[in-house]
């Protein structure tokens, strides 16, 4: 069922089950869980079905630090959420990931692989992938021109990616969400407050309004923060009139942590004999590709963080322009714009066909995409301006360390090790990597994935993260965190697969946790 939240009389009390607020990938994920079931969902979205830029105003902040996307346009607002502008670009995450790494400071999850696992072949079809196989073998059972690059497997590694059409959540489920019997979506209904009980143990409403100045309280046994990364730690922060310092921040973290995949131009691949790396090319229509990975032991030995490196042909991997500096718009329909027209497959595929063959199949530019350490001085923030509804805007200050700069320096070296053993060409480093003086990585070689993540991160220790490992928020029984924000590591895979993964992961135990008497 679906209601506009500015047509209802205002001051409604709306009163269901669970609440669910945000309606994008992990929001809806978790909605059609309950489809069906005896259990009334209301699902919030701040939005439309549509893009309302008075609403999309609502996500403007401020940056510090690195050079990023404007905060108000790298997320959508409305239902369907990111998954609007998403490119589809799935694969798993690794066993290394979720461990504890003595060289990566505040790594390790409370939870393992193997208890996200089952929950991949889950939301495969949410995403409209293909088959949930990740083994290369698999793949080139049904291609044999997928050829690895003959480099030392237990160095380096070609690890599976998978495209996704990409699924639009906000198209591919309207009619079920809205048909639903027991799930009722409000549009054009943000949350601006989280209300608790007085220990602040749990909460007991949200406040939500719109632009028609509409003011609504819906009340629930469960709560479900589904927004994104800074929109999360955002509201958490703001909710502060029982909590000065804001829901879940006894200890400070909520805001820290943010992490990005830093995506960075990382030197050039040259070939002795012209090959076309079917198994790596990205070319309109692919389904399946690989980058070249860092095995665990290499990383152990190495004492780097995960990270993969993607082939371009260098003819267009020279003449590229970061992300950032293509998406600089405050509106993220411009931005879109300006990304489609630098970045068109088609067209690179156009001049793959009929202008460069030979000279593509020989050079290829690098691209290296990697985890971050996790930097509690990387953070969100409030600032001192308001939105147009009352909540606080926000400020973000991304930042990087040493241990990023070398393990980016270190995956090319070693690829450059790897190709000049087999026999197969050279690998040329960029100048920055060159000066081991300097930590930092020049911002004209870096970009950002969209990948926002881990500002309400994972710890079975409230001291060290903002959630447990059922992404409850520590000491506030009944509300929950879905999404990226959760990320205690980024690890090098895009985080969209695993959301949902980890959110069909929390709606399970939530099936659980509503069967139990109310306390």
């Amino acid at each position: 069922m679906h209601i506009d939240a500015r047509a209802i009389d205002d001051q409604s009390i709306i009163e269901g089950d669970i609440c669910i607020i945000g309606a994008g990938a992990a929001g809806i994920s978790i909605a059609l869980e309950w489809n069906n079931s005896p259990y009334k969902v209301i699902l919030l979205e701040g939005g439309g079905f549509e893009y309302d830029d008075t609403v999309q105003e609502l996500y403007r902040g401020e940056l510090t630090g690195r050079p990023y996307f404007p905060i108000k346009s790298s997320r959508l607002h409305f239902f369907g959420g990111t998954t609007g502008h998403w490119g589809g670009v799935c694969s798993t995450f690794d066993e290394i990931d979720f461990k504890k790494r003595d060289w990566v400071d505040n790594s390790g999850w409370p939870i393992k692989l193997q208890d996200i696992a089952p929950f991949y072949p889950r939301a495969h079809p949410i995403l409209d992938l293909g088959a949930c196989e990740w083994d290369l073998k698999y793949w080139q059972k049904q291609n044999p021109a997928l050829k690895p690059l003959p480099l030392d497997k237990n160095v380096m590694w070609s690890k599976v990616w998978q495209q996704s059409p990409p699924t639009r959540f906000g198209t591919k489920y309207k009619d079920t969400i809205v048909n639903a019997k027991n799930i009722y979506l409000y549009t054009y209904a943000n949350v601006v407050d989280i209300n608790a009980v007085e220990n602040v143990s749990a909460i007991k409403q949200v406040t939500v309004k719109n632009s028609a100045g509409k003011q609504h309280t819906v009340k629930a046994r469960f709560f479900i923060l589904a927004c994104c990364a800074i929109q999360n730690s955002r509201l958490l922060l703001a909710s502060n009139k029982q909590a000065a310092a804001g829901l879940g921040n006894d200890n400070d973290l909520v805001g820290r942590y943010f992490m990005e995949h830093p995506h960075i131009k990382s030197g050039e691949l040259r070939l002795l004999n012209p090959d076309p790396l079917k198994l790596y090319e990205l070319v309109e229509g692919t389904k399946v590709r690989a980058q070249l990975a860092f095995s665990e032991k290499t990383q152990t030995e190495l004492k780097v963080l995960n990270g993969t490196i993607a082939l371009l042909p260098q003819e267009f991997a020279e003449n590229s322009i970061s992300n950032i500096k293509m998406w600089s718009n405050d509106d993220p329909r411009k931005s879109l714009d300006s990304f489609a027209k630098y970045n068109s497959l088609d067209k690179r595929s156009f001049f793959e066909r009929h202008f460069m063959p030979s000279k593509l199949f020989k050079a290829y530019g690098l691209t290296t995409v990697m985890e971050q350490v996790p930097n509690p001085l990387s953070r969100v923030t409030l600032n001192n301006e308001k939105d147009a509804l009352g909540v606080p805007r926000v400020n973000l200050n991304w930042q990087m360390l040493p241990l990023d700069k070398k393990t980016v320096t270190t995956l090319s070296k070693v690829l450059g090790q790897q190709v000049g053993a087999a026999g197969i060409g050279r690998v040329r480093l960029p100048d920055f990597m060159l000066d081991e003086k300097d930590d930092n990585i020049p911002s004209d070689f870096v970009s950002g994935g969209w990948h926002q993540m881990g500002t309400t991160r994972m710890s079975d220790d409230p001291k060290t993260g903002v959630v447990d490992a059922n992404c409850k928020v520590h000491g506030i029984n009944n509300l929950f965190v879905a999404g990226s924000s959760c990320y205690t590591t980024g690890g090098a895979a895009n985080p969209t697969l695993t959301v949902v993964a980890i959110s069909l992961r929390l709606s399970d135990h939530i099936k659980e946790q509503i069967k139990l008497p109310l306390t």
